[in-house]
């Protein structure tokens, strides 16, 4: 186990803050797709997050990222309800195989995500646009509103510059949006899927998970392309 300090806490989305954990020199190898358990250092509470920062960036600032979700007051997880600069954080792991096979990685690629299960799918995806060779790359990304995209303007410069096909869609209406309203569906997935060989990565409730395995499969993608992770 590591004890680590909290670098920054900053908002991502009205019900979401990034929590960045300071490890400065200290190694930590993982791969991308993977998670820690985390909690306020000395607490016996303990969760698990997935690390949001693909290896890359790791490596490059020595800042660990985690999304975590606030609580209608506000307040984050109670678990890390004290976070802010400074703070001392119990940190194990990493653990999970939740990720790209290096078998599918020349595939191309469609990721799916649910809320804050977009922080997997974050680290495999800027792990994956820093290789050498990239096969084309679709984001599914839902949320309840048009607020609740994490990463919102980093995917969308991504996508402006061509590097990815990004889809948006939200469950209710929300003021001044123009994109897509509705949950994911067969039509949306046949659209945005890059290649039928491609290998999809899905994160998010479990109900959107085993909705979306079955649209997959209903449009012919094997299930051995398919890997998901719940939350």
């Amino acid at each position: 186990m590591l004890t680590v300090a909290v670098r920054h806490v900053a908002n991502a989305t009205p019900r979401t803050r990034i929590i960045g954990l300071d490890l400065g020199d200290h190694p930590f190898p993982f791969s991308a797709g993977q998670a820690v358990m985390v909690g306020l250092h000395g607490s016996p509470l303990r969760k698990p997050y997935s690390i949001a920062s693909a290896p890359w960036e790791f490596t490059k600032t020595g800042a660990l990222h985690l999304l975590a979700q606030v609580d209608e007051s506000g307040a984050l997880d109670p678990h890390l309800e004290l976070a802010a600069a400074g703070t001392l954080i119990d940190l194990e792991g990493p653990f999970g195989v939740f990720g790209l096979p290096p078998a599918l990685a020349a595939r191309p690629l469609l990721v799916v995500a649910g809320g804050t299960g977009i922080a997997p799918l974050r680290s495999i995806l800027m792990e994956r646009l820093m290789q050498p060779q990239v096969p084309a790359i679709a984001v599914v990304y839902s949320a309840r509103s048009p607020e609740e995209f994490a990463y919102r303007a980093e995917l969308d410069a991504l996508a402006h510059a061509g590097r990815i096909n990004l889809v948006l869609t939200v469950s209710r209406l929300g003021e001044g949006w123009e994109g897509r309203i509705g949950r994911i569906d067969e039509s949306l997935l046949r659209a945005a899927i890059p290649s039928p060989d491609a290998c999809c990565l899905i994160c998010g409730p479990p109900k959107l998970v085993s909705d979306t395995t079955e649209l997959l499969l209903r449009i012919g993608v094997s299930g051995d392309r398919l890997l998901t992770e719940k939350y």
